[in-house]
């Protein structure tokens, strides 16, 4: 799970693994596999780095073998 920002300032977390495309023009637009869009403040690399970080981390919770 990730944290964004909504346009409006709000916060909230989205499930990083539900996202399909992420696209900035300019606002940052993110695609889930459900066909939905979310439009947020961050820019498109930083959702990217945390999408990856909370890849990372699901990793090392799963234990070797």
């Amino acid at each position: 799970m990730i944290i964004l920002t909504r346009l409006n300032g709000k916060p909230f977390v989205l499930n990083a693994e539900l996202i399909r495309t992420i696209e900035e023009n300019p606002d940052t637009t993110i695609t889930l596999v459900s066909g939905d869009h979310i439009v947020v403040k961050e820019r498109m690399a930083e959702v990217v780095t945390r999408s990856v970080e909370y890849g990372r981390l699901l990793r090392r919770l799963i234990p070797p073998g």
